[in-house]
């Protein structure tokens, strides 16, 4: 599983990697966590408001930073 967070590094986007990091801990999966801080990249996505989520490719979340309850819950599909 790989699990991208779409940001240029406002508040948000910090708080929505902190979040995912706590998450897959929670989780106890292995996932692939990449941070995407390339505006071309997150345009690739058509995500317009930060912060993103993208779980195997697919945009999850945009614009908020998800609960850590909210981000297991994605993972564990």
């Amino acid at each position: 599983m790989k699990i991208e967070v779409l940001g240029t590094g406002c508040k948000k986007c910090t708080e929505l990697e902190a979040v995912v990091k706590q998450a897959i801990a929670k989780s106890g999966k292995f996932v692939q966590l990449e941070k995407v801080d390339d505006i071309m990249k997150i345009m690739e996505y058509q995500v317009v408001s930060t912060p993103g989520l993208v779980i195997d490719g697919k945009v999850v979340s945009t614009g908020k930073v998800l609960s850590i309850d909210e981000v297991v819950a994605l993972i564990n599909g």
